[in-house]
């Protein structure tokens, strides 16, 4: 039997239109984000250091797992274990200031503060017992455990400032002193740090609760499927599916990221990822750096809001609120669906406008080609049908999927030689498990800081009660007028999501903004209001001044990073609009006033769902400034005001929406046709 041909399954993009693109190297991305990003700047180890502290990252993952999957001990003893783990590999990972690389460096006091940090938690872990026991007033005196808590305190502070920066530590710092100072809450100090360390409303509250229990089995289960070669095999559906449309890269861009960023659950390390390959074909097709770098920021970063994973925060959410991940998921749907239907129509329209074509359909992988690799999809599949239908716990599907997903690498081997593929580079190894778990490892490390963090700010609020404080205070400045109480949310969440990870962001805004939200002065529904500030701490990441997943596309674009990020801002406006439309209309994410009939219910969400896309290809085309032709001044603030009017709840605002921008369309098309018959 003669040998077959070899079959190339088809890269996302040719090697060719990379090479005809000017992008910027991995070299200039690792700069830009060593600039801008705590996560990117970590130590440098070689030889047998590395391969040690690569040991203790495995080990840490698989005792992860071990507690999350088998270990039904005191809460107190697996989340302390947990953070004195996250002690010690996060001393070893990152360095007390930028640029420290010296390979193989680890300094006497990093060591120091390492073991000194380290012992309070896993003291505090197997005598957790002891501790709940001893009076109340013993623990808040004795000197030895109050010392403890300040060098656990301490040394979590100081790694949150290496990986995440100072802006969460500012908010943290600042409420600190409002509980103990005498113009604050005067708390004694004694019983603050009793609070902060010893109960589970401080350091191991929800947030680190949740960051134990679901949030690394997915943080590992995510860096499995990037190393099956997931990535490169959702922008090859992308091409097959809209590559060769009126500007086929950059809708390519849109699709590939929403599904590589539900996996990822990182907008940074998405934008990066799939950008290497969408912002080269976006380039070449003709789209200026600026804007292709903006199209795959914004789009990576709605990642976080994509079903069925959506980023750590949602688990979180989940705890906070008590509704199963599972209908968080189901509720996140349509708002999703128009955030990404947003981004689409605004690329759409600028393909149009700059008279763009697609890539020659002779340069795009056909769907024969890719339907033998469809088995790639399974973990991703087996994880949706397990968490939607509960058959078994969040973290026990997380595991089953991650094995799922060994299994799928190795089907892969065999899979490649069978129809000769020349590309292996997504074949399973043993390598590639260990440094999955590797990978998984040192996610957690910011992830599980930012929730310490957190964890005390809402500590603070609570044993404070400055809640209600800050309730009387908004109620003040917003009159009890619910828009306007939303819009000082929103400003709360982007200056503070600025420099802080999407996960604090969230878990601060639950524990200060959101029950603001919900108070019967404004009447937010619960689920509203939580999804609100989610919504607005994520498009942090591409609101400038300080646009992470921004900065590394146009790092990769080769554009100017504050140029970027405003475009980024205007691709994703359905971010800025869509959370107030579920906000005044709870029917988006379906909540219904009781008694509503089911065929009701579909009524309502379909008509929001199609005025809020016509509002949104309003607002788009405003923003563009193009539709058919030019549009001067007057029709694009109009056109936006229709499309505002028709997300806005009510019957009247609908119908005027609809006039204005179907009004304004047929003008702009037969002024085009016009214009080409004279």
């Amino acid at each position: 039997m003669s040998k077959k041909k070899e079959r190339e399954m088809p890269p996302p993009i040719r090697e060719s239109a990379a090479g005809s693109a000017d992008v910027g190297s991995a070299a200039d991305v690792d700069a830009v984000m060593k600039k801008f990003d705590r996560e990117s700047n970590t130590r440098v180890w070689e030889g047998t250091p590395k391969m040690i502290v690569k040991g203790l990252m495995i080990a840490f993952s698989v005792f992860c797992m071990y507690l999350t999957l088998f270990n039904r001990g005191q809460a107190e003893f697996r989340l302390c274990t947990f953070l004195g783990g996250i002690v010690i590999i996060g001393y070893l990972n990152f360095p007390i200031k930028k640029g420290d690389v010296k390979p193989n460096h680890l300094p006497w006091y990093d060591i120091l503060i390492m073991i000194a940090g380290c012992i309070p938690f896993f003291y505090f872990a197997f005598n957790a017992e002891k501790i709940a026991t001893t009076d109340y007033a013993i623990v808040t005196t004795d000197p030895m455990l109050l010392s403890f808590a300040v060098l656990g305190i301490l040394a979590m502070v100081e790694l949150c400032r290496r990986s995440v920066g100072l802006p969460i530590l500012c908010v943290a710092g600042a409420l600190i002193i409002y509980t103990l100072a005498p113009f604050g809450a005067h708390i004694r100090i004694g019983k603050a740090l009793f609070d902060l360390f010893y109960t589970t409303n401080g350091v191991i509250g929800t947030p680190i609760s949740a960051c134990q229990k679901f949030i690394v089995m997915f943080i590992i289960f995510g860096a499995f499927l990037e190393r099956t070669g997931i990535s490169n095999f959702f922008i090859s559906l992308a091409n097959c599916a809209a590559g060769s449309s009126s500007g086929g890269p950059a809708k390519v861009a849109v699709i590939s990221s929403a599904l590589c960023g539900m996996v990822s659950g990182s907008s940074v390390g998405n934008t990066v990822t799939t950008g290497s390959v969408t912002i080269p074909m976006m380039k070449k097709t003709g789209y200026k750096g600026e804007f292709a770098g903006a199209v795959e920021a914004a789009a990576s970063t709605g990642g976080q809001i994509m079903p069925p994973i959506m980023g750590a925060a949602a688990f979180i959410m989940a705890e906070t609120t008590g509704i199963p991940y599972p209908q968080i998921v189901v509720l996140a749907i349509l708002p999703a669906f128009l955030y990404f239907a947003g981004i689409f129509i605004a690329v759409h329209l600028e393909a149009k406008k700059l008279g763009l074509k697609g890539i020659p359909k002779n340069e795009l992988p056909k769907f024969k080609e890719l339907a033998p690799k469809l088995y790639l999809l399974l973990p991703l599949i087996i994880l949706v049908v397990l968490v939607s239908t509960g058959t078994r716990s969040m973290a026990f599907s997380a595991a089953i999927a991650i094995i799922a997903s060994i299994i799928v690498g190795i089907i892969n081997i065999y899979v490649n030689k069978m129809f000769h593929f020349k590309d292996t580079s997504d074949n399973i190894s043993f390598e590639k498990v260990l440094d999955a778990m590797e990978a998984g490892a040192k996610g957690t490390i910011s992830v599980a800081a930012a929730c310490s963090m957190a964890g005390i700010v809402a500590g603070c609020v609570t044993s404070t009660g400055l809640a209600s404080t800050l309730l009387r205070t908004i109620l003040s400045v917003s009159g009890g007028v619910a828009i306007v109480a939303l819009f000082l949310t929103m400003l709360c969440c982007i200056v503070l999501g600025m420099g802080v990870p999407t996960t604090a962001n969230y878990c601060i805004m639950a524990a200060t903004c959101a029950p603001i939200l919900m108070s019967d002065q404004i009447g937010i529904p619960m689920i509203c209001a939580h999804f609100f500030v989610f919504y607005f701490g994520i498009v942090a990441d591409i609101t400038p001044p300080v646009a992470l997943a921004a900065y590394a596309g146009s790092a990769i674009a080769k554009a100017p990073p504050m140029r970027t990020a405003f475009n980024a801002t205007k691709l994703a406006i359905a971010a800025f609009v869509v959370p107030y439309i579920f906000a005044l209309n709870p029917a988006m994410l379906f909540q219904f006033p009781a008694g509503t009939s089911t065929a009701m219910k579909v009524v309502q969400a379909v008509v929001i769902v199609i005025t809020s896309l016509a509002g949104l290809f309003g607002v788009a085309a405003a923003l563009n400034g193009h539709l058919y032709r030019p549009m001067n001044p007057l029709f694009r603030l109009a056109i936006a005001a229709g499309g505002l009017c028709m997300m806005i709840p009510g019957n009247l605002t609908d119908i005027i929406g609809v006039v204005v921008v179907v009004g304004i369309v047929i003008f702009q098309r037969m002024s085009a046709k016009n214009a080409q018959v004279a």
